[in-house]
């Protein structure tokens, strides 16, 4: 008779092993995040597209939802403001992030990388509502601890500070100032991970500060610049907040229908009509989703290193 069987059964077939316990961890992280993202991404945007090609009685309508939006005089004037917007914005994130982060991975061996690197984060840790009003403190002239600089640029008023013309330009500062911080963090952990063996090659083949930027951490950075560019695509099309709250503070100066999400924004709760509404936000949604697909399938985002 014979004795147990070790390490496999009668069959031959080796016993089941249990996954590890950092891997079932790591599974009830997942899952807690799927619920999430079920609840308040799936969900709501299911019920978005339901709405977007139905009418108020529920019955399908097909297109005609987007029609009625694009046909609104409102519609164009705000794709062209949130397009010259996400034009300054993600442009200025691309080129600001990557050089203070290549500055700052410079700086680390003098003792003053870590110190920056809080700095720029700070503002980061602000509601974006939040950070909004201390910028409509920052812009005016009257009460503003930089209101010298206003003054000797000008602008003596917080109208003529927040003119049309200038909206672009100011919405992309505030986004900076508070989106830029965290991206830096993120790029400069990516600089850490690129091997000291690859710079130390370069500095020997007598690569300076600039050529090794160019032609070796810029590159090796390609896929995290990738990540940045969809979602700041992504969340600069959904520009409400900043237009929002500078409406009600300039009484009028910058209207209420600035950007698309402002516009659907009053479809839905000062026209009644949520339909209309829903296809604007689906349609931003396509638009997203298509950008990020483009530059997905473009730069090899998934190829391996």
């Amino acid at each position: 008779m014979s004795g147990p069987a070790t390490g496999a059964d009668r069959s031959g077939a080796p016993p089941a092993r249990r996954a590890p316990r950092s891997a079932r961890a790591g599974h009830g992280f997942v899952a807690a995040y799927l619920v999430l993202l079920v609840a308040f991404g799936v969900v709501p945007t299911g019920y978005a597209v339901y709405f977007a090609f139905t009418d108020a009685g529920g019955a399908f309508v097909g297109l005609s939802n987007v029609a009625t939006a694009a046909r609104d005089f409102r519609f164009f004037p705000a794709v062209e403001h949130v397009a010259l917007y996400l034009v300054l914005w993600v442009a200025a994130l691309v080129l600001f992030v990557v050089g203070l982060a290549l500055l700052l991975h410079r700086l680390a061996a003098q003792g003053v990388s870590r110190a920056l690197r809080f700095l720029y984060y700070v503002p980061g840790a602000l509601a974006g509502a939040a950070g909004v009003m201390v910028w409509l403190f920052l812009l005016d002239p009257v009460v503003s601890p930089v209101g010298f600089l206003l003054r000797a640029s000008g602008f003596q008023t917080f109208s003529q500070v927040i003119a049309p013309s200038h909206l672009p330009v100011l919405f992309t500062l505030i986004a900076f100032w508070t989106g830029a911080g965290g991206w830096i963090v993120v790029m400069y952990g990516a600089l850490d991970n690129i091997s000291s063996d690859i710079l130390e090659a370069a500095r020997i083949d007598g690569a300076g500060p600039w050529q090794t930027a160019w032609r070796i951490q810029i590159p090796l950075l390609r896929k995290w610049i990738v990540y940045m560019v969809i979602l700041a695509f992504a969340g600069g099309t959904q520009l409400f907040v900043e237009p929002q709250l500078l409406s009600q503070a300039s009484v009028g100066v910058a209207g209420r229908d600035y950007s698309l999400n402002q516009l659907s924004y009053d479809f839905a709760f000062q026209n009644n009509n949520i339909n209309i509404a829903a296809a604007i936000s689906v349609e931003l949604l396509v638009a997203a989703l298509t950008v990020a697909g483009v530059f997905v399938a473009r730069s090899g985002f998934f190829d391996a290193d």
